[in-house]
């Protein structure tokens, strides 16, 4: 019984776990966001039958002074040639409350918010990722880390 129970235990908690293909973050100097600093990430995709996830990864401090952050991503494919570019907003904290979304440490806070959903590569080999803050202050304070993860879909 005690086995049947450890298997079904391991069975539910493996089948929750996603494959993360590519994942990595920049470190912003001083915690703050340049507009001239565009952080640029490459991937390489293989498996062009699959549908992907991609992710900004964020992290800020609890001074951040707004509670959004609008950024421009830009897919750039293989030959150099962009796939798309659009600009998105991040939601950082309750607007009308304050409070900070995403998982908190101290005055520290993660985020991942879905950048791109169901992306299907038309070719394989590698891409790039390129994001860039869209805020009226440069440099943006408070922000510590940019990122990029990329999950297959199953």
């Amino acid at each position: 019984m005690r086995l049947l129970l450890f298997l079904f235990t391991l069975v539910t908690l493996t089948s929750c776990e996603t494959t993360t293909l590519f994942k990595e973050n920049v470190d912003l100097q001083d915690a703050k966001w340049p507009v001239k600093t565009v952080p640029s990430f490459s991937f390489e995709i293989k498996d062009i039958t699959k549908t992907y996830n991609l992710y900004y990864n964020l992290r800020n401090t609890k001074s951040y002074p707004y509670y959004n952050l609008y950024v421009t991503r830009t897919l750039i494919g293989p030959g150099g040639k962009t796939i798309g570019r659009n600009l998105d907003e991040l939601i950082l904290a309750n607007p009308t409350t304050g409070k900070p979304t995403g998982n908190g440490l101290g005055d520290i806070y993660d985020h991942k918010f879905l950048a791109i959903k169901n992306q299907k590569f038309p070719s394989p080999g590698t891409y790039t990722f390129k994001v860039e803050q869209y805020m009226r202050q440069d440099p943006l304070p408070e922000i510590q880390s940019v990122g990029l993860t990329v999950e297959p879909n199953p």
